[in-house]
């Protein structure tokens, strides 16, 4: 089997796998496919599998140096999941602008009246189910970001409780910050951890000044895609790396 049959196997299965291709160097053209397993099939440098699970998490093509040769890193996979937990209005806002982003929404409620497709028309996927039937439907990787906003304890703390223990790279919520501060408060109080409670992401979203439903959704997710680069989400003038994330 070639390493080209290889690469349709991963795109057929929609499963993940980097291709790196040597562009520049002695050993131009040499390809090598790595999958997160570690499998590896191709003739360029072993070594670039190293490279592989921070580009599978990054989720965007990258060029390499290596060895004084240029490689270009291609990410094959599913669009990254956004869940959100809470069939509101700031969920549709979220859902329609993730879209055109190539992300993949999900929207869960634990109430059937809320989670219907008149209310949420632009969710790629809806759930009726409390928080833990959720997160075993979805199973959240490191290509998901999940975000609470039903503003409810009986939903909010099981849900933000179960997700931090998954390798989802965001977890958000709405809410004051008096109401972020006593969320926190019992989730300590059920054992949570102050490293994992660190990992919430409240009030979600950048500061922007948003008062409607589609701008706290342009807030978060902008810090959502800030997240995932790696970037802080300030001003690009107060910024001292490059303007775009680095990819080619």
């Amino acid at each position: 089997m070639t390493l080209l049959d290889r690469l349709l196997e991963v795109v057929r299965a929609d499963e993940r796998a980097v291709l790196f291709t040597v562009v520049d160097g002695d050993r131009r053209g040499a390809k090598l496919l790595v999958r997160p397993s570690g499998e590896m099939h191709g003739d360029a440098p072993d070594e670039l599998a190293q490279e592989a699970p921070e580009l599978l998490r990054g989720g965007r093509n990258k060029l390499l140096e290596h060895e004084g040769a240029r490689v270009f890193a291609e990410i094959y996979g599913p669009p990254p999941r956004l869940l959100v937990y809470g069939a509101v209005d700031t969920a549709e806002a979220l859902c329609a602008l993730a879209r055109p982003l190539g992300w993949r929404t999900i929207v869960a409620d634990g109430r059937a009246a809320f989670a219907t497709r008149e209310r949420i028309p632009s969710a790629d996927d809806l759930l009726v189910g409390w928080p833990d039937d959720v997160l075993d439907r979805v199973r959240p990787d490191y290509a998901t970001a999940i975000v609470v906003l039903s503003h409810d304890d009986k939903f909010d703390v099981p849900l933000l409780a179960a997700a931090l223990e998954t390798d989802a790279f965001y977890v958000g919520a709405l809410g004051s910050r008096r109401n972020q501060a006593r969320r926190r408060a019992r989730l300590a109080d059920q054992g949570v951890a102050p490293d994992a409670l660190d990992r919430i992401r409240g009030p979600a979203g950048l500061d922007v000044g948003a008062a409607s439903p589609a701008e706290t959704a342009l807030a978060i997710l902008a810090e959502i895609v800030a997240v995932r680069a790696g970037r802080r989400g300030g001003p690009l003038r107060e910024s001292k790396g490059r303007i775009h994330a680095a990819t080619e």
